[in-house]
C-alpha cells in the first residue's frame, strides 16, 4: 500500500505538480494580460465611474492572480504530501482544489449569464468618446479616441447622426479609410470575442483538471490513512 499511495496519482508527483503549477501561471499570466494589455487598459482608463467595465476589469484580474496562486499552492501541497505521505498536507491540498473549484464554476457561469455585459460596456465607452468629439465639446476626447482608433487598428463608426467625415480625418490612423472592415465597434466585438473564446477554453481546461486533482488528493488521503492503520496491525506493546 505504500508503493499504491506514492504512485496514486499515476504519475510523478513532481510531474504532476509542475502541470498544475504550469495552468497557475497560464491563469495568472491571461489575468495580467487582460488588466495591462492595451486594449483593456485602454478602455479601463477612459471609462466612466458609472460604466460597469471598470469595475469587471478589476474584479477579473484579482479573480484570475486569486485562482492561479490557489492552483500553485494546491499543487505544491499534494506533491509534498505525496512524498511525505501525510494526511494534513493531503487534506490542505484537496481543500485548496475545492476552493479554487467552487471559484471556477461561478466564473463559467457569470461567462454565460453575461456573455455581452463586457461587450455593451466596451462599446459603451467607445459611443461615448466619439459622439463628445463628434459634437467638439472636447478636445481630449479627441486623443482618447485617436488612441482607441490606434489599438484597435479600426476607424470610427457607421453613426446614424451623420457628420462623422470629420471626426474620422482628424482621429484615424493615417493609411485607414474608413469602411465595412474597419467599424470600431465590430472590431472590438470581434476582438472581445477572440479573448472571451479563449479565456473561457482555459476555464474549462482548469475546471476538469481541478475535478482530477481533487479525485487524486481523495484517493491519496485515503491511501495513506489505510497504509498507516496496516503498519500499525501485528504490533503489540507490554505494559
Amino acid at each position: 500500500l505504500r508503493v499504491v499511495s506514492r504512485s496514486c496519482c499515476f504519475v510523478s508527483p513532481f510531474l504532476k505538480s509542475f502541470f498544475f503549477q504550469l495552468l497557475g501561471l497560464s491563469i495568472a499570466t491571461l489575468s495580467t494580460v487582460t488588466h495591462y494589455g492595451l486594449h483593456f487598459a485602454l478602455i479601463s482608463d477612459i471609462s466612466l465611474e458609472s460604466n460597469s467595465y471598470r469595475v469587471i476589469h478589476h474584479a477579473a484580474f484579482y479573480s484570475g492572480m486569486c485562482l492561479s496562486m490557489t492552483l500553485i499552492l494546491a499543487a505544491l501541497l499534494s506533491s509534498t504530501a505525496t512524498v511525505r505521505e501525510s494526511q494534513c498536507l493531503t487534506a490542505m491540498g484537496f481543500f485548496c482544489f475545492a476552493l479554487a473549484f467552487c471559484g471556477l464554476i461561478p466564473a463559467a457561469c457569470w461567462r454565460y449569464t453575461h456573455s455581452t455585459e463586457v461587450e455593451d460596456s466596451m462599446m459603451d465607452v467607445y459611443d461615448l468618446v466619439y459622439e463628445e468629439v463628434r459634437r467638439n465639446t472636447s478636445s481630449f476626447r479627441r486623443h482618447e479616441l485617436t488612441a482607441i482608433h490606434e489599438a484597435f487598428l479600426c476607424c470610427g463608426k457607421h453613426s446614424p447622426f451623420g457628420d462623422t467625415a470629420n471626426v474620422e480625418h482628424k482621429t484615424c490612423p493615417s493609411g485607414h479609410v474608413h469602411d465595412e472592415g474597419q467599424d470600431c465597434l465590430r472590431e472590438i466585438q470581434l476582438f472581445l470575442k477572440k479573448h472571451m473564446d479563449f479565456v473561457f477554453t482555459l476555464l474549462g481546461i482548469t475546471i476538469g483538471f481541478t475535478v482530477y486533482g481533487m479525485i487524486l488528493t481523495s484517493f491519496l488521503w485515503f491511501s495513506i490513512h489505510f497504509s498507516s492503520n496496516l503498519n500499525r496491525k501485528g504490533k503489540y506493546i507490554l505494559r
